[in-house]
């Protein structure tokens, strides 16, 4: 325990230096568009391949239940509800720590390894400034358009099998999906999609920069990264639906 809240402590000391960091401006907008590309845009295949096979299966397994009650009609109404509201964000931030968050620490861990970190600090160059920030920044912009960009994918490998496979109306697919969706839905998986991309990013960067001074180090800090990340999106799930739930019983 005393472990666990020591290592939570320094990583609540670095999201304040990286907060300083980012809106003290010292980071070039270069290097965050080049991040952007590499950790979004390259991302974008294995989230959606992911997005795409979880709506075929979601669709055979939620069809096969509905059916035992003759409410086959309703598929589309559950699929979309908790690929918005849980399943889309919830699994394209684990695809996100696979994809991206372990190359960042791997990469920073490089870093260490090979004594750049310090370099940059004899020349006078915050590494959190120049290396961190606009990883994390790129982290934060992009997971929300992959998570938005992964639940339509779902929904519409889930309107293919309907149609294709199941030899349903995908007229009355796609109107059971528009009805069941509300504004609040769409702020939650936004939101979730942000929060996800800010401590993917802070966790992998964090451990990056403590990478131990050994090759196999790296390898440690790629799985710490995997495991600590999953961990913390999963926690960080829990509190934000159960808050945006509170929400919308208020607002009824």
């Amino acid at each position: 325990m005393k472990s666990f809240f020591s290592s939570l402590g320094e990583l609540f000391v670095y999201a304040a230096v990286v907060a300083r960091r980012v809106f003290s401006r010292r980071y070039s907008w270069g290097s965050l568009v080049h991040q952007m590309h590499r950790i979004g845009v390259e991302s974008l295949t294995v989230v959606n391949l992911c997005a795409f096979f979880i709506g075929l299966v979601l669709v055979v397994q939620t069809q096969s239940m509905l059916k035992r009650f003759g409410a086959e009609t309703q598929v589309s109404k559950v699929v979309t509800a908790s690929f918005v509201r849980e399943i889309g964000p919830v699994f394209a931030a684990i695809m996100f720590t696979g994809r991206s968050g372990t190359g960042i620490a791997a990469e920073l861990g490089s870093m260490v390894v090979t004594e750049q970190i310090d370099a940059y600090r004899v020349f006078g160059v915050d590494p959190v400034a120049r290396l961190a920030v606009p990883r994390i920044l790129a982290t934060v912009l992009m997971l929300p358009a992959l998570t938005v960009i992964a639940n339509v994918v779902g929904i519409f490998s889930g309107f293919l099998i309907v149609v294709f496979g199941l030899h349903e109306s995908g007229t009355m697919y796609l109107r059971n999906a528009s009805e069941i969706l509300a504004p609040l839905d769409i702020v939650c998986c936004i939101v979730k999609g942000l929060v996800f991309g800010f401590t993917i990013g802070l966790v992998a960067t964090h451990i990056g920069f403590k990478t131990e001074r050994a090759t196999e180090a790296v390898g440690t800090s790629t799985t710490r990264t995997m495991v600590q990340g999953v961990l913390a999106i999963l926690i960080v799930d829990l509190v934000i639906t159960k808050g945006f739930l509170l929400l919308g019983e208020a607002g009824a």
